[in-house]
């Protein structure tokens, strides 16, 4: 969310930010409704004095046995009290009017972000591996012998499209991709390995932002619970409503859990096999910090997530987002891209943002810079580390053999028994 005293002071450079977002004279709807929620408060405050004021003044009249001037004072206090309940309703309508409009915005980019209108205006920062040459034409996941243990057919009949049951080599290879992701992170990383719930309340939903905007790209259960989109949502807004301690930041945490989307914009885009599903796994990091830490903090968190496909010796590449294709609580994102022979081009594995205070604002998250000081929003940032299903796709499709079977990292060995092979039969071996 943003800071309404920003905008007043400031409402060309707000609209200039927006812009760059695709959204044209912002501040001028904000400002207006911010100075009827001001002027309500002004004159609520304005008849309680009055009222206070003929309040003391009855007692006085009375005393005097003036009764006309007594009955005068205590109708005028009666009035005051019906036009201060007015006028106090007015200012909560037009500030929950007002936390709306501003719930509706996205982030500011920064300022090296680069300006564009999708994907295709995303910048290259980075390039990793060399995509592997086959003397066959190589195939997609799905079409692999060694990947019959993706039983797209039963879970079907079982929930419907888009969803997937592992079978065999494909659970366990699923379950070795997340524990050596988590054990990496941990051990090499400095993570603090996490377990949240993947059920959560409305505010926690707002904080991070899916909420109001994006609410039919998630899933509500009848008791108003949502299923978590990502892990980002509980592990963000375990500091909402804190005040933390400086030297207790930076906050670094990862966690493996299950996230559900309902993929409402993305109709007939990549329908077969498992890249895009409503149920999915993934490994997500967050930290919680100070502002002049964030950014290196975004530098440290992208190359958490390259060291997994590195680990792996999956080729990827790191684009910066342009503001067409950067998503609404990010300042700026790293999307990290692993190769997909079968498709022949790089993927979307990992995404790294930082947002700021934006979501800070939004969960009323602080620290004190000192015992003394007043608090101020710490910043947040959150990054796949990586997903865990385009992660197997990736293995799958890069260590495809002619024979169907498929030769496995040799980093997933200590996790699969010592076995670093899947056969045509779709057996570890």
């Amino acid at each position: 969310m943003h800071d309404i005293r920003a905008i007043r002071e400031n409402p060309a450079a707000f609209d200039a930010a927006m812009a760059r977002r695709g959204l044209s004279g912002v501040s001028a709807r904000i400002l207006a409704l911010d100075e009827a929620r001001r002027a309500a408060i002004a004159a609520a405050e304005a008849a309680l004095a009055e009222r206070n004021a003929a309040s003391k003044q009855v007692g006085a009249a009375k005393a005097k046995g003036d009764d006309a001037e007594f009955e005068r004072l205590r109708a005028l206090v009666a009035a005051k009290k019906d036009e201060i309940a007015r006028l106090e309703d007015d200012a909560r309508a037009r500030d929950a009017e007002l936390r709306a409009l501003l719930l509706e915005l996205p982030n500011i980019v920064a300022d090296d972000v680069p300006d564009g209108e999708s994907e295709d205006d995303n910048v290259e920062i980075r390039k990793w591996g060399t995509p592997p040459a086959f003397d066959f034409q190589p195939r997609e996941h799905f079409e692999l012998a060694a990947a019959r243990g993706l039983d797209f057919a039963t879970a079907a009949k079982l929930s419907g499209s888009r969803f997937v049951v592992l079978r065999g080599a494909m659970a366990r290879l699923n379950r070795a991709l997340a524990q050596f992701m988590l054990d990496f992170h941990t051990e090499n990383h400095d993570l603090t390995e996490m377990n949240t719930p993947v059920l959560v309340r409305d505010e926690a939903m707002v904080g991070t932002g899916q909420l109001p905007k994006f609410a039919e790209d998630s899933y509500q259960t009848t008791n108003g619970w949502w299923l978590i989109p990502t892990t980002e949502v509980p592990l963000t807004n375990t500091v909402a409503g804190d005040v933390l301690a400086a030297e207790a930041l930076p906050i670094r945490m990862v966690a493996h859990s299950v996230n559900f989307r309902s993929e409402a914009g993305s109709a007939g885009k990549d329908t077969t096999g498992m890249l895009r599903q409503h149920q999915f796994e993934k490994v997500e990091m967050v930290t919680i910090c100070t502002p002049d830490q964030s950014e290196a903090e975004h530098a440290r968190m992208t190359d958490c997530a390259q060291a997994i496909l590195e680990a792996l010796d999956l080729p990827y590449r790191t684009v910066k987002l342009c503001t067409g294709d950067i998503g609404f609580s990010a300042r700026r994102t790293h999307d990290i891209e692993v190769w997909l022979p079968g498709q022949n081009t790089y993927r979307e594995i990992s995404s790294v943002s930082t947002c700021g205070d934006f979501q800070a604002r939004r969960m009323n998250a602080r620290f004190r810079p000192s015992a003394d000081a007043k608090p101020e929003f710490v910043h947040s940032l959150n990054g796949t580390g990586v997903a865990i299903g385009r992660c197997l796709i990736a293995v799958l499709e890069n260590g495809q053999q002619e024979d169907g079977s498929v030769t496995l990292p040799a980093a997933l060995a200590p996790y699969l028994g010592g076995k670093t092979m899947i056969t045509a039969e779709g057996a570890l071996v």
